[in-house]
């Protein structure tokens, strides 16, 4: 099916994606978008098409699969969730530890819903574990990497787990409830706690 094929209506309402890597990334975009709204039962070829404002068939032509559709965009949210993730401060100091969490909830709030589409999804679809690992042990080693800097010692696999943790669940609520300041209160005291523990490493 072309754009030809359209009405002439719809032709002219539809969005249109022509080049090659930015409309692949427009398509992964609308997947997330779509997974947010209604799951990953939702996602078909047709939802996505309707999402970006492209044809069924250039969406098949991208991806061939729903399963190289599922694969792809969550390889698409791991690079973006790292590349807004407010876990790569730098800077060793427990005041900017997340800074900019409770922006980046509100700035992308589909992209953090898909994810937790994609955790409750594994729980019946197994073969997305795989995927899901991949994101979240990148997340899991930022969260290390980070409350390393912020002690000067090698944070141990459960102290990371459990900061990030509790990031989960205040993103999942601010995604939820709302309540941004809220969440900032709630960063306000785990910074503090950090802040106590880089003082006092041996206590730790």
């Amino acid at each position: 099916m072309t754009d030809s094929a359209e009405p002439a209506g719809e032709r002219r309402t539809r969005k249109r994606v022509n080049q090659y890597g930015t409309g692949r990334v427009a398509l992964l975009e609308a997947a997330v978008r779509v997974v947010a709204r209604g799951g990953l039962r939702k996602l078909t070829y047709r939802a996505v098409a309707e999402e970006a404002g492209v044809t069924h068939g250039l969406v098949v032509h991208h991806f061939g699969s729903r399963d190289a559709l599922i694969e792809e965009a969550v390889t698409h949210a791991i690079r973006t969730s790292l590349s807004s993730s407010a876990l790569n401060t730098g800077t060793g100091k427990a005041a900017d530890f997340v800074s900019g969490l409770t922006d980046m909830v509100e700035s992308g709030p589909e992209l953090q819903a898909f994810q937790y589409e994609l955790l409750l999804e594994a729980r019946r679809r197994p073969e997305l574990l795989p995927h899901l690992r991949r994101l979240y042990e990148e997340y899991f080693e930022a969260s290390r990497r980070e409350l390393s800097r912020m002690t000067s010692r090698t944070v141990s696999r459960g102290m990371s787990r459990l900061v990030f943790a509790a990031l989960e669940g205040l993103v999942l609520h601010q995604l939820v409830f709302g309540e941004r300041e809220v969440t900032e209160e709630a960063l306000s005291e785990l910074r503090a706690l950090l802040e106590g523990l880089a003082e006092n490493p041996a206590e730790g």
